[in-house]
């Protein structure tokens, strides 16, 4: 056998061994983002009916970003290569073995949303195609609900500034700051034992804070300017959903500017992160933790 014929016979033999060894490995544990629909994957395409670009997911995704080159994007080849996900699908394709949601909203949030069971693929719907903003694999059953209405059990409450929703020059926003009438029960977001409480007064002096740690989840959860309920008392254990205060203006400069700040703090901690005069932001961004506690950032 010549040379030549002996390099040729190596290397089909390799490639022959090569293809045996890839089809024996775990399709679920090779996948990647490489713009290739694989087993395992969920995957968005640019053009209805599964065609064009398509983008592969192994898990669920929050926020795809709008912007190269920080954003998810189509990754396949075909129209639409290289635009960013977001607000740009129009089909999808589910190699997974878990439903895979896909939301209006960033944070698994919004009204409008459809489900995909494992294996299925077909077009998004009206409402969501080219209006995609997230996606969950394996999605819970039960119906969220928005932290402002849950903050206050009644309707007409909304969230007037998100985190980091403002930047001053003094400093950075470090919570999420919802409003309804002064007077409005606030009930608690979650559970945990009470580790400070001030009471403070109406006015620009007076900043009131409600401070509850949940020790199973390692985070504290700060309320302020509304007024606390007298029977509050450090160390008290409360239960998700019970009135802790009354919506109120302490430490806000008048009472057509009422609010509650939540604050989601990693740890203990009894008082919220300093924003006056501090332009460093010492809290990761909360939506995630939110939804994961059943609640839509709205």
């Amino acid at each position: 056998m010549g040379t030549l014929n002996r390099i040729l016979t190596t290397a089909a033999a390799a490639t022959v061994l090569g293809g045996a060894v890839l089809a024996t490995a775990s399709p679920a544990s090779a996948a990647t983002r490489n713009g290739v629909c694989e087993t395992g994957e969920f995957c968005y395409y640019f053009n209805s009916g599964t065609k064009g670009s398509l983008s592969d997911f192994t898990g669920s995704v929050p926020d795809y970003g709008t912007r190269q080159p920080s954003c998810f994007d189509f990754k396949g080849p075909g129209a639409g290569k290289g635009k960013c996900v977001k607000n740009a699908a129009a089909s999808v394709w589910n190699r997974s073995g878990k439903t895979v949601r896909v939301y209006f909203n960033s944070s698994y949030g919004g009204s409008i949303y459809q489900d995909f069971a494992p294996g299925a693929r077909g077009n998004l719907k009206p409402g969501l195609k080219n209006q995609n903003a997230s996606h969950q694999f394996g999605p819970s059953s039960s119906v969220r609900v928005n932290m402002s209405y849950a903050l206050y059990k009644a309707s007409g409450g909304y969230i007037s500034c998100g985190f980091d929703g403002y930047v001053h020059t003094s400093g950075r926003h470090e919570g999420i700051d919802i409003t309804r009438r002064v007077g409005s029960a606030v009930h608690a977001l979650t559970s945990g034992q009470i580790i400070n409480v001030v009471y403070g007064s109406n006015g620009g002096s007076g900043l009131s804070t409600i401070a509850v740690y949940n020790a199973s989840l390692n985070k504290t959860i700060i309320y302020l300017h509304s007024a606390p309920l007298s029977s509050l008392r450090v160390g008290q254990q409360i239960s998700r959903g019970q009135v802790i205060a009354e919506e109120a203006w302490h430490g806000v400069s008048s009472r057509n500017k009422a609010h509650t700040h939540v604050e989601m703090r990693r740890g203990r901690q009894t008082r919220a992160a300093k924003s006056v005069g501090d332009s460093t932001l010492s809290n990761p961004n909360p939506n995630s933790f939110w939804v994961s506690q059943g609640y839509n950032v709205r």
